[in-house]
């Protein structure tokens, strides 16, 4: 049985024969699409466990199609492939939705381990969630706001709610200070030295009057991240 269905969207065909080859290799079933309109088609049919997508591709390009796909719905994890240099369109592949990229020319190794690494995080991939209940505290992810015990209203920064949200729709998991730059800051973690995270995850503490040295709302695994405390919750 391979270990999953991987859809490769790449209009280079000796690029497209490579891959699906070395995808192959290591256990997993292909299927291919030349273009991003056959791309796009092939996606919103269903049946894939992971899509490696192009963006320079001809008749659609790879932005266009993993928008019209996350708008439709589909979850499917996405690994885009870019040309060096295209850091703006790897950003905006990040904010509409992709889990990884990775940038022309790569190795085959280094391919292989994004993918591993997308379809682990991805396996138990949840619900979107509307709104928790947590240690007393109610948080509307689309008010953008948190009803603390009381009864007493907060607001919610854009972003603070994009990293609260991003800990709910990951129950049980710590999630890394890399993963939450990429996942909801669109940056790469890579050589970026940032406390960002760190002071994100402080002032939701503040707002929700969650103790730093006793957290029962956002709790710091040690090397792993942060993670929430077990939570009701509402799934759109």
């Amino acid at each position: 049985m391979p270990l999953g269905t991987v859809l490769v969207v790449e209009d280079d065909p000796a690029i497209r024969r490579g891959l699906c080859d070395a995808l192959k290799f290591s256990g997993y079933a292909t299927r291919e699409a030349p273009d991003g309109e056959a791309g796009l088609s092939a996606a919103l049919a269903g049946g894939v466990d992971l899509i490696l997508l192009d963006l320079l591709m001809p008749k659609r390009d790879g932005l266009s199609v993993l928008s019209e796909l996350r708008n439709s719905g589909s979850s499917t994890p996405v690994i885009v492939l870019t040309a060096r240099g295209e850091e703006t369109d790897r950003v905006k592949g990040l904010k509409l939705g992709a889990d990884d990229y990775v940038v022309k020319p790569f190795s085959i190794s280094e391919l292989i381990a994004r993918v591993e690494a997308v379809l682990r995080r991805s396996a138990e991939r949840p619900k979107s969630v509307r709104t928790i209940e947590i240690a007393g505290r109610r948080i509307d992810f689309e008010r953008r706001e948190a009803t603390l015990d009381g009864g007493r209203v907060v607001a919610l920064s854009e972003r603070e709610a994009e990293v609260l949200h991003f800990l709910a729709a990951n129950p049980g998991r710590a999630v890394s200070r890399d993963e939450l730059l990429q996942r909801v800051w669109g940056l790469d973690p890579r050589g970026v030295q940032t406390r960002t995270v760190d002071m994100t995850i402080a002032r939701l503490r503040e707002l929700l009057g969650d103790d730093p040295e006793n957290p029962s709302v956002i709790t710091t695994v040690r090397a792993k991240g942060y993670m929430l405390a077990r939570a009701s919750e509402d799934s759109a």
